[in-house]
């Protein structure tokens, strides 16, 4: 059973997983513009893939603990 959060805490995880998705989609952007580009680097592009995923685990874990647990 999980630890009810505060509002202040809420508030501020909600601040960081705006600023993480904001990151999320500028990767992609970043990602999409450098494959379309014709001299790619591969291990640049490598890195930003790799960040972005990190990017997606952290984000479904802040939302998970802003979502409250349902009791069936």
């Amino acid at each position: 059973m999980r630890q009810q959060l505060t509002d202040e805490e809420r508030c501020r995880m909600a601040a960081r997983l705006y600023e993480l998705k904001q990151e999320h989609r500028d990767l992609d952007d970043i990602i999409n513009r450098l494959i379309s580009s014709p001299d790619v680097e591969e291990l640049q592009l490598k890195r930003f893939k790799k960040r972005k995923l990190k990017l997606k685990d952290t984000i479904m874990r802040l939302n998970n603990a802003l979502i409250p647990d349902i009791i069936a």
